[in-house]
């Protein structure tokens, strides 16, 4: 009768050692997965900033030729025409300053 119960107890020491052996395996690839997972999932998410950023500057793009044809097809003043007229205005400033002395001699 020792002798049963004695091999009663080896095979479940057995049976629980085998099981635990078999959680660790398991846990390994799990967290293995795991790891591969987030790794998989930072990519992805960095892909997509990415390729945010590029349809972003490709937009801005878009809407800058989208605002200077509108600004064509409406006449309206640029940067350089209100520089050009900042420069013919100075110069006329200047003409009628020295038109001015000329007429007061």
């Amino acid at each position: 009768m020792d002798n049963k119960l004695e091999q009663l107890f080896y095979i479940a020491l057995g049976g629980a050692l085998s099981m635990k052996e078999k959680l660790e395996q398991n846990s390994e690839e799990i967290s293995k997965w795991q790891s591969e997972a987030e790794a998989n999932a930072r990519a992805f998410l960095d892909e997509l900033a990415e390729r945010g950023e590029q349809e972003k500057d490709h937009f801005r793009q878009m809407l800058k030729e989208q605002i200077k044809e509108v600004i064509k097809e409406l006449d309206l003043a640029t940067k350089e025409d209100l520089a050009t007229l900042k420069k013919d205005l100075a110069a006329m400033k200047k003409d009628l300053a020295t038109l001015k002395k000329d007429m007061d001699r």
